[in-house]
């Protein structure tokens, strides 16, 4: 199990301090998540899997891509494919994967870091995203160049901006069927401000600044794995941040943790309930593999619960879609 999680016993176990003892198991599992890799062009401080240039060890080959596209097109309730990274794009199977993902799946979507498509070598998977109709979830930490080169590295921020004004010029964020949607993490240790409002700034400014439309912004807690329990625990912030999270718990939030919704598939085709899950090293009970979920389906599943969940359940409540309640 990742260190961090083990120091966060401090606080009451997060299962038995929940109010809906059926949210420990998964509903409708609607969901593929597929992480294809650490491997990245860059290294965010937040980054729960730790992410960067060096991350070769962790590169999904194309056999656990094909058992993926092989259990989504036997289980009638899944109905989205959700590719994420590191940043995908960097995969060597990557083109493979999103073409066979489009030919079976009506709804699979991109999580993009946006600066990944300035390096001509990838350049072209913006226009090939449109033909296939990708929906593209890509991070911006904020509006301006301070913040978000402060969080995630210099020049970050101008190559953002460059790349979703490609975006827009395809038809992102402004046609039908063309969806284009902004990802905010806060840059510290505090929860994001209410998704509506940042949602409301963000659109206000990328408009009146650089021209650039967008679908929807969703707002995620940063949990306390990777690289970011680390900066909490070395700087001194975990136990605050965390009972910041205790405090913050919001009951109704539980039903729409996105472990119920979906399975999250890693690079080496270990199945988990989530990507958090992946990063603290906590696999799936029932079913471990994907190979395995190929021969026996996927099934209900109870999840695998520890007290980072708490960042979930907090405040307006966080998943990969954002604000959950």
């Amino acid at each position: 199990m990742n260190e961090y999680i083990e120091q966060l016993d401090f606080l009451p176990d997060f299962e038995q301090h929940m109010s809906d003892k059926d949210a420990a198991w998964t509903d409708r599992v609607s969901i593929m998540q597929i992480n294809v890799g650490s491997l990245c062009n860059q290294a965010c401080k937040h980054c729960h899997v730790e992410g960067g240039p060096g991350r070769t060890d962790a590169v999904m080959g194309r056999d656990v891509m094909k058992a993926c596209l092989e259990v989504f097109a036997a289980d009638p309730d899944l109905d989205t494919i959700d590719i994420t990274g590191g940043a995908p794009e960097m995969n060597p199977d990557f083109e493979w994967l999103i073409r066979e993902a489009a030919a079976v799946c009506d709804h699979v979507m991109v999580r993009c870091n946006l600066t990944i498509l300035d390096d001509e070598r990838y350049a072209h998977f913006a226009e090939l995203y449109r033909d296939l109709g990708i929906e593209i979830v890509s991070s911006l930490p904020y509006y301006t160049k301070k913040d978000t080169d402060r969080q995630r590295g210099d020049d970050v921020f101008d190559k953002s901006i460059r790349i979703l004004q490609k975006f827009n010029s395809l038809g992102y964020g402004r046609e039908p069927g063309l969806v284009l949607n902004l990802v905010y993490n806060p840059g510290g240790a505090f929860l994001p401000p209410a998704q509506e409002a940042i949602e409301r700034d963000f659109r206000i400014r990328l408009a009146q600044n650089y021209g650039i439309e967008f679908n929807n912004l969703f707002a995620i807690t940063n949990n306390p794995v990777g690289r970011f329990g680390k900066f909490l625990a070395r700087s001194g912030n975990l136990e605050r941040y965390m009972n910041k999270l205790l405090d913050s718990y919001n009951p109704g939030a539980e039903a729409g943790m996105m472990c119920r919704y979906q399975v999250s598939v890693g690079y080496d085709g270990m199945l988990y309930d989530c990507d958090f899950n992946q990063a603290a090293e906590l696999p799936a009970e029932g079913v471990r593999t994907i190979f395995e979920a190929a021969e026996h389906g996927l099934g209900r599943r109870r999840i695998m619960l520890a007290n980072h969940c708490y960042a979930c359940t907090a405040g307006q409540g966080s998943s990969c879609g954002g604000a959950t309640n």
